[in-house]
């Protein structure tokens, strides 16, 4: 006999609720009606919407990292880690309904809560780059530099290549971003004298 999990339940709802919906949009009667389950039920479990949210938002960083964690091979170089795990975490997110969803909301309404979730996805890729980058320049293969400053602009110039470039030109494939990446970031557009 399976035992049916209401917590476990109630949060796919609201998954599928903010994905469809949005944070704004989304109520808790409706998380309610999908996971089949009495409102009061949810409050059981959860305070509020925020809470339900944040939980939800939790699960899709720990997603990413676990990506991200399992792109490196420490067999392989700095910068093709790099490149795995930065395109894997942006797929994951580029095809990840919710996160589709809030970038929309944020886009089209501003939502805080949506702002919020967004900077928390972003901030974790970031400190997973500095990790990655304090690594390389400890192993002598990324020449010193700001560890900070430098994973802004490696997931910036990906957000760039995956998301901004498609707007108004055709698609990159994934070997092209790689080179890409690796020239303008790696090698750079200075001519050696």
């Amino acid at each position: 006999m399976m035992v049916f999990d209401r917590r476990k339940s109630i949060l796919e709802a609201a998954e599928k609720s903010f994905s469809m919906f949005g944070y704004k949009a989304t109520t808790m009667d409706q998380v309610a009606k999908i996971a089949n389950v009495g409102k009061g039920t949810i409050y059981t479990f959860f305070k509020n919407k925020e809470e339900l949210f944040n939980e939800i938002v939790t699960g899709m960083v720990k997603e990413m990292r676990e990506l991200a964690r399992n792109s490196i091979n420490e067999e392989d170089n700095f910068f093709n880690n790099l490149h795995r795990a930065l395109y894997s975490v942006l797929e994951h997110r580029k095809e990840h309904q919710l996160a589709i969803k809030l970038s929309q909301e944020v886009r089209e309404i501003g939502t805080q809560a949506a702002i919020d979730a967004l900077a928390l996805v972003e901030n974790a890729i970031l400190a997973f780059l500095e990790l990655e980058i304090e690594r390389g320049i400890d192993n002598n293969e990324v020449k010193e530099c700001d560890p900070s400053l430098t994973a802004f602009l490696m997931f910036k110039m990906y957000i760039a290549l995956i998301f901004d470039w498609e707007k108004s030109h055709q698609s990159l494939t994934k070997e092209e971003i790689a080179n890409h990446f690796e020239f303008y970031m790696m090698r750079g557009i200075k001519v050696e004298q």
